[in-house]
């Protein structure tokens, strides 16, 4: 019995971290769309700031010609959605690419502690997030890239006692790192943190 008290404070105490770092109820509001938009609708495809330059682009640019912003935020949409869903689902074989190691470990952690307890989760977005890249740093051969991250999301909790309905809007910091000489394109995410709201 003792264990079993130990162990649900081990996991919610890993819980209660990643969740303060993966999803606060904070970020842009509704009232907050552009003139024009619909509420409730698609969010409008990433957008690079177009309008001024975004802080070390023209650096990342010297190393690698071929980096188009647009195309970035893209596939850094497809990353996120794909390191959240397969985040609750416990899915370690999509996470493990995307990851740097760790962020990696740490998500094992705390994929494991929720395993121990008996609780199952899913997650599904409830509108497009919207991703603006904030900016790039190169370091020697290494390229981070800031991205803000707006979301809603339904997380759907289960264990012995039922299920639980959370719906949700974070914003989110993922810094993306990849090198710059690699013949692999793809970017890992690196660092998590809460956006100021």
């Amino acid at each position: 019995m003792l264990q079993i008290l130990f162990l649900a404070a081990v996991a919610a105490v890993v819980l209660y971290q990643l969740y303060a770092t993966l999803g606060r109820r904070v970020g842009r509001q509704p009232e907050d769309a552009p003139a024009g938009a619909i509420p409730g609708s698609p969010s409008p495809a990433p957008q690079a700031n177009p309008g001024h330059a975004i802080e070390g682009v023209a650096t990342l640019k010297a190393k690698q010609p071929d980096f188009d912003p647009e195309k970035f935020l893209s596939g850094a949409r497809s990353a996120y959605e794909q390191i959240v869903t397969a985040y609750a689902a416990g899915d370690r074989e999509t996470l493990k690419p995307l990851l740097v190691q760790e962020v990696m470990d740490n998500f094992e952690q705390a994929m494991a502690a929720r395993e121990t307890a008996g609780r199952a989760e899913k997650v599904e977005f409830l509108t497009a997030p919207r991703l603006d890249l904030e900016k790039v740093d190169v370091i020697g051969d290494v390229a981070k890239a800031v991205v803000r991250i707006l979301a809603e999301v339904r997380t759907r909790t289960k264990d012995e006692r039922g299920e639980g309905v959370d719906d949700r809007r974070t914003a989110e910091l993922w810094t993306f790192e990849r090198e710059v000489k690699s013949a692999n394109p793809n970017w890992r995410l690196a660092f998590v943190a809460a956006a100021e709201a």
